[in-house]
């Protein structure tokens, strides 16, 4: 299968190349820069110069491949218009690849999140069978935008398009690790000398290596069926107290409960404080049952003993 890929440089989007073309599939990678071009020619893709502002040039990438797998944000638009912003352009570009590929049948596979505002009043954990949800407070509502953003990809079925969901716990973790939550929240613990955790800690995060979640988007390019959200979560409900203790154990550190009061700008978790307290216990049964997926690579607390996370500085 000739597959497109955008996000090719990102965190996830080398695993993703990688594991493509290890499973005997040509890919070619969104290019924004010559350096682009080169990272993902060296990995074995072919190159395709472009950026996710030209939505005819994503059109045409995305008709002449056999599928499509989106992990690309225009994180550049989040200084001057946060994450609406950056949703609402991301909007266009799938309402583009709907056009490109209605009537098709071809898989079009983009990475979601399971921080869909709405499901802490589930009272279970989320399956991959409930959709995003709208959300109450203010920074929840930001991300109703990008809960539009899947439900429109997951609409693009009724087009004739094979789309999905890969939702994405909070924490990805590898080797590679430069930007994701794991880098950010050992900084901060030793920029303040303490490993802070929100109230009793007990609220509850997802993780998963980044090849672990590599093998979903395949899998979900190669059989997933139309409609459907997967969830590439390997550790499905993490008490967030136990991840806080686990850096704290590694940098020496103390952890300790940062009370509600304090928890805001200028507090201890400043702009983090509505993330660090999202409760978003999940299953991934219909995802390793249905797509056969088998998580293989080191869990959350195994790999931060990599050598990446706690180098020397």
């Amino acid at each position: 299968m000739h597959v497109f890929v955008t996000g090719g440089t990102g965190h996830a989007g080398p695993y993703i190349i990688a594991d493509l073309i290890a499973a005997g599939h040509e890919v070619t990678a969104l290019a924004r820069s010559d350096a682009a071009a080169a990272a993902v020619s060296a990995l074995g893709a072919k190159a395709s110069h472009g950026n996710l502002e030209d939505l005819d040039g994503l059109k045409a990438a995305a008709s002449a491949a056999d599928g499509v797998i989106h992990v690309a944000h225009r994180q550049d638009l989040i200084p001057t218009g946060g994450i609406n912003a950056m949703a609402a352009a991301e909007l266009q570009v799938m309402l583009a690849y709907g056009e490109a590929l209605a009537g098709s049948g071809k898989p079009l596979v983009v990475s979601g999140s399971v921080g869909s505002p709405g499901w802490e009043g589930l009272g279970r954990p989320a399956t991959e069978l409930d959709p995003p949800l709208p959300g109450g407070d203010a920074y929840k509502g930001t991300l109703r935008v990008r809960n539009i953003v899947e439900t429109t990809v997951i609409g693009l079925a009724e087009q004739g398009v094979r789309s999905s969901i890969v939702r994405i716990p909070e924490i990805m973790h590898s080797s590679t690790d430069h930007a994701g939550f794991l880098p950010l929240l050992i900084g901060l613990a030793k920029e303040k000398g303490v490993v802070g955790y929100p109230g009793d800690g007990a609220n509850r995060w997802g993780a998963v290596h980044a090849r672990d979640l590599a093998t979903v988007f395949r899998l979900a390019l190669e059989k997933g069926s139309a409609g459907r959200n997967w969830h590439a979560i390997a550790d499905v409900a993490v008490p967030y107290r136990q991840i806080a203790e686990a850096i704290a154990e590694r940098l020496k550190l103390p952890a300790v409960p940062i009370p509600a009061d304090v928890m805001m700008l200028p507090g201890y978790f400043g702009f983090l404080a509505n993330l660090v307290t999202l409760d978003t216990p999940t299953s991934n049964a219909i995802t390793r049952q249905t797509l056969g997926w088998d998580p293989m690579q080191p869990g959350l607390f195994a790999n931060l003993d990599n050598g990446h996370y706690f180098s020397a500085d």
